[in-house]
């Protein structure tokens, strides 16, 4: 009993030592993460009452640091948070930032001017990433299988350099990454965007559970500061800051970033709890991670049988006025 005692008292000195630090999340390049970068450049943390550390990283990296605790936090797609779970860290999704819809791209070098063009052809993707689920539907929804093609497995960054050697016939990439392909290579044309597709990507902030029970209230704060985000971003007398600021942390020019930013729809609080409500179609986080599990299944991505719906928490979105 004296033992038990004593544990319970360090983990009661744990907590408390855990809750007077800030909050840790890993974000990345993809514009409804960046999106955070307007709140921190503006204050609004601080104003809110917010303790936390963004901490910029590339995707991959962002994801593997989640996963060894290095953070409390990442914003990844709703296939990803699965991919993760998988391999043994469990994570709850609180935000729904938006769904891509547009700046996920098939891009074609030039001369290709269709998915059907690239039968017998090479094409490179990051496989078990979420533009090969979106490169799979591009073919199914032209009559064509992916062993109609040859996969060339590389990793989203170097798709730009990758189109421009023209060893392959369309490269698929995510913004920003999919802006930079097409500026490099004159001539080529997106073949199949998300836009296509609405919800089947979805991006979300993704808490460890045990930071979740310990500083619900401070999770709270954050995902009420979400709204604040988005009316920046939509308002006329303001989007043009929200652009400057978003460009900025991405190194992209700022009519540049403005012309890419229609490619995602940013989710008001009333949409994300729509895409919160269960359903088994594309408009609903739940029905989404269930095609995305299907995928990540049928390709070997991982082998565990996942229940998609354990790792959503919606309760904080739903709070909201």
């Amino acid at each position: 009993m004296l033992r038990l005692c004593a544990l319970c008292w360090c983990l009661i000195l744990l907590c408390s030592v855990r809750a007077g630090e800030p909050l840790k999340i890993a974000y990345s390049d993809w514009p409804g993460w960046t999106a955070w970068e307007i709140a921190i450049q503006k204050g609004w943390l601080k104003e809110a009452g917010i303790a936390a550390e963004f901490i910029w990283m590339e995707y991959v990296p962002s994801m593997e640091a989640f996963q060894a605790g290095k953070v409390d936090a990442v914003t990844v797609t709703n296939g990803d948070q699965l991919v993760m779970a998988a391999a043994g860290k469990d994570s709850r999704a609180i935000l729904v930032h938006d769904y891509s819809f547009g700046n996920d791209m098939v891009i074609g070098r030039p001369g290709v001017q269709s998915i059907r063009d690239l039968r017998g052809k090479k094409v490179a993707v990051e496989v078990g990433f979420v533009d090969h689920l979106l490169l799979l539907k591009a073919l199914e929804m032209n009559g064509m299988k992916e062993s109609d093609i040859t996969i060339v497995n590389a990793p989203t960054n170097d798709m730009p350099q990758i189109l421009a050697s023209g060893e392959v016939a369309a490269v698929c990439a995510w913004y920003p990454v999919s802006g930079q392909a097409l500026a490099m290579v004159p001539g080529s044309k997106p073949l199949f965007t998300s836009r296509e597709v609405p919800g089947l990507i979805y991006d979300l902030t993704v808490v460890d559970p045990q930071s979740l029970l310990l500083r619900r209230a401070e999770w709270a704060k954050l995902v009420a500061l979400w709204p604040r985000i988005v009316a920046f971003i939509e308002n006329p007398a303001t989007r043009e800051e929200a652009i400057r600021i978003m460009a900025a942390r991405v190194r992209v020019a700022p009519e540049q970033y403005a012309t890419a930013l229609p490619g995602t729809k940013f989710l008001t609080v009333q949409e994300m709890k729509r895409a919160f409500t269960p359903s088994s179609g594309l408009d609903s986080v739940l029905g989404s991670s269930r095609v995305v599990h299907a995928f990540n299944l049928a390709n070997k991505v991982y082998s565990a049988n996942l229940d998609p719906a354990k790792f959503l928490e919606p309760s904080l979105v739903m709070e909201l006025p």
